[in-house]
């Protein structure tokens, strides 16, 4: 077992990984980080170091978790700050005293890579503010990020990352496209972050198989999952998140480009629970009385997903195949790159385990989607596509 996964293994804390765009209205999300820190007057430490303007982004969010409840204050760790090195701020005793005094720590958006870069030493041991951050997490305070703050939370991340489609196409490398992440999740878990609105899910999905990930968990934009000491998540916010779970999934080796078989793919909403060990959902409680049952669906359209990759396009394609009778929908995924005849489809399908949850109480419709079979392969554009 890995340093990441020991350190994993006894954490009292929680985790609030957040998608990115966390709206300074979203109470939800701002309140309970104060919550898991240990409420009103909660000592919570902000560091900006992957911001492209720490002081700017700093401010923002020490206002927002002000306004919430806390008594937030400002790590100055970052290579944009003019006057102060990362190197000095993170061995200096003062802030370190106020680390063992703090109980939560906020990571801005922004590059993830400069996250790492600050708090590792250039052989990949940990600094001594890290040894403080983790000692934080492990006497039970909360770790919370947003965007690049999300990506560290899993052992690996994306550090150099490219678009969707050219990961599918080409892969990802140790040191290029992903890297060591921080791994506050521990070691089973892969964490990605803007995933529906920007079309991201289909990434997780090439570094997952090449890092033995069996579960990865990818929230959208002002939203978080809150993650226990206990491995339940919580989805809170806005919107949601996609689980993969590739327990049963496969590959056929034989085939150049990238392929899958048999992942299943989920859709938690806000206000559904997820335990991470047993693998149980809780659906949020208006939809236990809204199980969708297939078999009396009055839905009889079939729908076909031009672009999976696209804004939303992903939940829009299960919230339909979960609420009909069809049984199969699928989606495709292909760009006028360098590689304009490779695309892929995408076929989600029903199986025995698949369940749809479904509640219109706040006066917008909202799903759950649980265990979808997605199977992807490549296959062979025809150019031009239309004349």
């Amino acid at each position: 077992m890995n340093a990441h996964a020991e350190e994993a293994s006894s954490p009292l804390g929680s985790l609030v990984i957040i998608g990115g765009a966390l709206r300074m209205d979203n109470a939800a999300v701002w309140q309970r980080i104060v919550q898991q820190a240990g409420g009103k007057g909660a000592k919570i430490a902000v560091i900006p170091a992957a911001a492209g303007n720490p002081e700017r982004a700093a401010a923002a969010t020490v206002a927002a978790l002000n306004q919430n409840g806390a008594q937030a204050f400002v790590i100055p760790l970052s290579v944009k700050y003019p006057h102060v090195k990362p190197q000095d701020i993170v061995n200096d005793a003062a802030w370190l005293d106020k680390l063992k005094q703090a109980s939560g720590v906020y990571f801005t958006g922004g590059d993830q890579a400069r996250i790492v870069q600050a708090l590792l030493t250039p052989d990949g041991s940990k600094t001594a503010m890290l040894e403080a951050i983790w000692a934080l997490y492990q006497r039970g305070g909360v770790i919370a990020g947003s965007s690049a703050g999300a990506a560290i939370m899993s052992t690996t991340m994306f550090y150099d990352a490219q678009p969707v489609l050219p990961t599918l196409k080409q892969g990802v490398t140790d040191g290029k496209e992903i890297a060591n992440g921080l791994g506050f999740i521990g070691p089973d878990v892969f964490i990605d972050q803007h995933l529906i609105i920007r079309g991201r899910f289909a990434r997780m999905l090439p570094v997952m198989l090449k890092k033995h990930y069996k579960l990865g968990l990818g929230v959208d934009e002002n939203t978080a999952m809150v993650v226990s000491n206990q491995a339940e998540v919580e989805v809170i916010g806005y919107k949601g998140a996609i689980l993969f779970d590739l327990t049963e999934a496969s590959t056929d080796s034989s085939q150049k480009n990238f392929n899958i078989s048999n992942a299943r793919i989920s859709y938690l909403d806000r206000g559904d629970r997820f335990n991470l060990r047993s693998k149980t959902l809780t659906p949020s409680a208006d939809k236990l009385q809204g199980k969708l049952d297939p078999a009396h669906a009055s839905n009889t359209d079939r729908h076909f997903y031009a672009d999976i990759l696209a804004n939303s396009v992903v939940t829009d394609l299960m919230f339909h195949l979960i609420g009909s009778k069809q049984e199969r929908s699928i989606g495709l995924a292909f760009g006028l790159d360098q590689q304009p005849e490779l695309g892929f489809e995408f076929s989600f399908s029903k199986v025995a385990e698949s369940q749809g949850y479904f509640s219109a109480s706040s006066g917008a419709e909202a799903y759950t989607v649980l265990k979808l079979r997605l199977d992807i392969r490549p296959v062979n554009m025809q150019l031009p596509l239309y004349k």
